[in-house]
């Protein structure tokens, strides 16, 4: 294919993914009532008051909802979506390997939301909220206030438990493999402990308990890039061996 062609292939491929994101968000308005009224009756959010302090506030909310749960929907298509892009560039056995990782990425970011809601989030508003005592001041927060802080923190925590796939799958093109990633191991630790640092309460153990996860994900992802550039290795090997033959 042409340049032109691969943009025009490219453009087609973006163009459905919106689809499904426009599809995912309305689907997000429809969920998105019961699930505020869901979370208003959990921790923490069942301990304070609800308020709104402007008119689009509630708007603001439901397209809030309604952005994520789009992303969410539209992800495992996404990511099928830049496998077929790419799948003309990849041999057979790779085609199979690659379209693998879809589901796992889909089960990953799940997974971070996950982690982000249950751990780094309570963790972020229970500290807060103990300043909030100390000052003897009483809790009171506009529901948009309280959902901004709790996406800026799951968002970028689901991003980050993609780290093992991005790796495996930049691995499979042979961009990166494990010595590389050996290389930068410290430069890779000192972004996720900053990462780490900022989506957490300003505390040092806030901070440890979240960067540890994020250190491991990246050490799994070292291993797992290992383990496909053997196989890579041995694969060469193998072909090196039938071209010498012929």
């Amino acid at each position: 294919m042409s340049l032109v062609e691969h943009l025009g292939e490219l453009r087609k491929r973006i163009i459905w993914v919106l689809i499904v994101l426009i599809i995912g968000m309305v689907i997000g308005v429809f969920v998105a009532q019961p699930t505020i009224a869901y979370l208003k009756t959990i921790p923490p959010a069942n301990g304070i008051g609800w308020y709104t302090f402007s008119p689009w506030e509630p708007l603001r909310m439901y397209m809030s909802f309604a952005l994520v749960v789009g992303l969410i929907v539209t992800l495992p298509f996404s990511l099928y979506q830049l496998w077929a892009f790419l799948k003309p560039g990849l041999r057979p056995e790779e085609q199979k390997a690659s379209l693998i990782f879809i589901p796992f990425a889909f089960l990953l970011f799940l997974l971070g939301l996950a982690f982000g809601y249950f751990v780094v989030f309570q963790m972020a508003f229970l500290f807060t909220s103990g300043i909030a005592g100390k000052l003897e001041l009483k809790e009171t927060y506009g529901i948009a206030q309280y959902f901004s802080f709790m996406f800026n923190i799951l968002i970028p925590i689901a991003l980050v438990f993609e780290l093992p796939i991005v790796v495996m799958f930049l691995t499979k093109l042979r961009i990166l493999n494990p010595k590389r990633l050996h290389k930068i191991r410290r430069y890779a630790y000192m972004i996720l402990v900053i990462i780490a640092a900022v989506i957490t309460p300003p505390d040092a153990i806030s901070a440890i308990i979240v960067a540890i996860p994020m250190i491991v994900l990246y050490e799994f992802s070292v291993m797992l890039s290992g383990v496909i550039y053997r196989k890579q290795l041995l694969q060469d090997q193998t072909w090196e061996k039938e071209f010498g033959l012929k």
